[in-house]
């Protein structure tokens, strides 16, 4: 896995050339090395060949072409990837080892054999089936390109939003204290990057914000700006989680004492004079190279955490969403209601 994902960021056409020519070789090699009858011996180099050509021409002619000059050139790689694989993929299914003998299955052993699978695991293959679905859906190429065309808003070491939250802001989240509690905010958006992630999480809620007051007046996260303002601690409206027509919020509230409210809120100024980033790279990486880069359940974990209110023991770069909800073992989140739109 750490070679393919090397492959991925650093690949060139040289270095798939070398790779598909070096794995199509050793298996061929390997082939010939066994107890195999002869036929079986000429059929599988003859397939390994195949995949090879197929990749060579598919990085030629389809992958390497789009290199500098269009979003779809990285989920393209992944595709080359997966090519990549191919040749390990024909050994495992069309090659049944016995012992030191190698034979190829007749198409009424492999037939009885597939049946006889698909029979016994059927709730786990339409199970599969629907999550495949789901995530093409997800993985639509229209979300991956937005996406990929996003990505030079975002920096992952440098701060690149300043001052986004007015003073009208910190005015209205004071004004709150009264009220001793926060709200998390909890939501399916819709949004591009939410579909991809949810597609890798499996979870139907992938955003969480935080609210000084009952009414959302005061709502904020870590977010992409929505191509108004640069990636990192923005406000948010209820127009920003309506990008689908079956989104929904999930609001909590937390209780809190006023003086815990106020360093939340004095933190998040200390931020917005500092400077903030997006943590695009930490979704993976699980980790900030400054302070103020982070993404959204990082943020509301951190702010918690600040406050001396947190309810769950989890790394801060680890924290999903959903675990907000999932892991309140205690009950120390209330629900308060629910938006659909």
């Amino acid at each position: 896995m750490a070679l393919l994902g090397l492959l991925y960021v650093f690949a060139t056409m040289p270095l798939m050339t070398l790779a598909s020519v070096g794995l199509a070789g050793g298996l061929i090699v390997r082939t010939w090395l066994t107890n195999s009858q002869r036929r079986v011996k000429l059929g599988l180099s003859a397939a390994y060949i195949g995949v090879m050509v197929f990749q060579l021409v598919f990085n030629a002619m389809v992958l390497f072409p789009m290199r500098g000059w269009t979003a779809l050139y990285y989920p393209t790689k992944l595709v080359a990837l997966a090519l990549l694989l191919l040749p390990l993929l024909v050994e495992r299914f069309v090659i049944v080892q016995h012992q030191d003998d190698f034979y190829m299955p007749s198409a009424a052993d492999a037939s009885a054999i597939s049946f006889a699978e698909l029979r016994r695991n059927r709730d786990r293959v339409k199970k599969s089936l629907r999550q495949m679905s789901k995530m093409s859906q997800s993985m639509s190429i229209d979300h991956l390109k937005t996406v990929l065309s996003d990505l030079p808003r975002h920096s992952a070491t440098r701060y690149i939003n300043h001052g986004t939250l007015t003073p009208a802001y910190f005015e209205d989240a004071t004004a709150t204290l009264a009220d001793e509690g926060i709200y998390i905010v909890v939501s399916n958006t819709g949004s591009p990057a939410s579909e991809i992630i949810s597609s890798f999480t499996q979870k139907q809620y992938n955003h969480v914000s935080l609210a000084f007051d009952h009414d959302l007046a005061t709502i904020l996260s870590y977010n992409g700006g929505d191509n108004v303002y640069p990636p990192g601690m923005n406000a948010e409206n209820l127009e920003f989680f309506h990008q689908k027509p079956d989104a929904s919020v999930l609001v909590y509230r937390l209780p809190v004492t006023r003086s815990q409210k106020q360093a939340m809120i004095d933190k998040i100024a200390e931020i917005n004079r500092e400077g903030s980033a997006y943590n695009m790279v930490g979704l993976v990486a699980k980790h900030s190279y400054r302070p103020n880069i982070m993404f959204c359940s990082q943020f509301v974990y951190t702010m918690l955490k600040l406050a001396g209110v947190v309810y769950f023991d989890k790394a801060p770069g680890e924290v999903r969403p959903t675990d907000f909800i999932e892991l309140d073992y205690y009950k120390k989140v209330q629900f308060d209601y629910e938006i659909t739109f």
